[in-house]
């Protein structure tokens, strides 16, 4: 078991980007029985015994990593692969967990894995990076991304809290495309007002000390959206204890049916914001206690986007098994009425008729 502990520690320090989601749930899957910590799974070695199948197959690792020929082979070969696996027949994929987490990651075989249980940034409704049918939170869980910060814990959140001295900052990148055009109409409306800091970023250590620098001397960290509805920075503002100001209309949030967003972060709406002198003057008068209130609550749900290994209970990896948990009865009830469906009733209506992006109750 050693071996076994020191490779994992060797991947942990290479895979800190923010689309390791695929590292740290399998690590936590792998990891010694006497080191796991968690009790939201358990591990099974016979299939039958299997409520849910974890497909270990590293997309978005492989995306970055492997020239795109390479990356495209490599994706067919595991489609194939997991596909032609007897657990994978008997439902159609509907108990398999795949991560998708980067936008890109995956994408020339989506098409034939569409009804697993997808891992994924955000849902992306505008169509850019997800095909129609593909994504919807019924089957699907969202997962943050891995924070790019360092983790300011109730003893930094409490020293720097007299030194946030700038209103509200932003640091990354300040062009973006689709719905993260937003971004370039912010810093126009934003650049010119007092204690507010609004600046491109860069990567590396020196732009990940720039960033986690500035949220700390911060009140309130912008988090607009990006290429897709969702940003890193949302999750480098709340591990640093700096209330998120989150401008994105499309966004939906990682298990949102376990935590409720409203006690660390304020939602402003695209209309708002642009609004010339709206968003400033709304921030300058938020009450101080709220402030303080909030400041607190980020404290204690920091702990929920912490990925680790071992994972922590209440931890990102944990607050993941809870959520492809409640999916079960609705992964069953699909599976068996697709067992029992004669074949000529399903011109008429199959069990993927549905509203897209909406959340149905059993």
């Amino acid at each position: 078991m050693h071996l076994l502990s020191d490779a994992l520690e060797s991947l942990e320090k290479l895979l800190k980007w923010v689309h390791s989601i695929d590292y740290w749930l399998w690590a936590d899957l792998i990891a010694p029985e006497s080191r796991r910590l968690l009790k939201s799974v358990v591990r099974v070695q016979r299939q039958e015994e299997a409520d849910i199948f974890y497909v270990p197959f590293f997309t978005t690792t492989s995306y970055f990593l492997l020239e795109k020929q390479e990356c495209k082979a490599l994706y067919r070969e595991a489609l194939k692969w997991v596909t032609d696996q007897p657990a994978w027949q008997r439902s159609e994929g509907r108990d398999h967990v795949i991560p998708v987490h980067h936008p890109w990651s995956f994408k020339s075989v989506r098409r034939f894995v569409k009804k697993a249980i997808w891992l994924l940034p955000d849902m992306d409704s505008t169509g850019n990076w997800y095909k129609p049918g593909q994504v919807y939170l019924e089957k699907d869980v969202i997962l943050p991304y891995v924070p790019n910060v360092d983790h300011c814990d109730s003893k930094c959140v409490s020293e720097t809290r007299s030194k946030r001295s700038i209103l509200l900052f932003f640091r990354g990148r300040l062009k973006r495309n689709a719905g993260g055009k937003i971004r370039s109409k912010l810093v126009e409306e934003l650049k010119s007002a007092e204690d507010i800091v609004i600046e491109e970023g860069s990567a590396g250590a020196q732009g990940k000390a720039a960033a986690q620098d500035g949220m700390r001397k911060s009140l309130f960290c912008l988090s607009p959206a990006g290429d897709t509805p969702s940003s890193a920075r949302l999750f480098d503002a709340i591990v640093s204890g700096c209330i998120p100001v989150i401008i994105s209309d499309e966004l939906e949030l990682p298990f949102e049916g376990i935590l409720d967003y409203r006690e660390i972060a304020l939602f402003i709406s695209s209309s708002d914001a642009l609004q010339p002198g709206w968003l400033l003057k709304y921030l300058r008068r938020m009450d101080a206690k709220r402030i303080r209130e909030m400041q607190s609550n980020l404290v204690k749900f920091s702990r929920h986007f912490l990925y680790s290994s071992p994972a922590r209970p209440l931890g990102p990896e944990d607050l993941t098994w809870r959520m492809i948990a409640g999916k079960l009865l609705n992964i069953k009830l699909h599976i068996r009425r697709s067992q029992r469906v004669v074949r000529e009733s399903r011109s008429i209506c199959t069990c993927e008729c549905r509203v897209g992006n909406t959340t149905r109750m059993l």
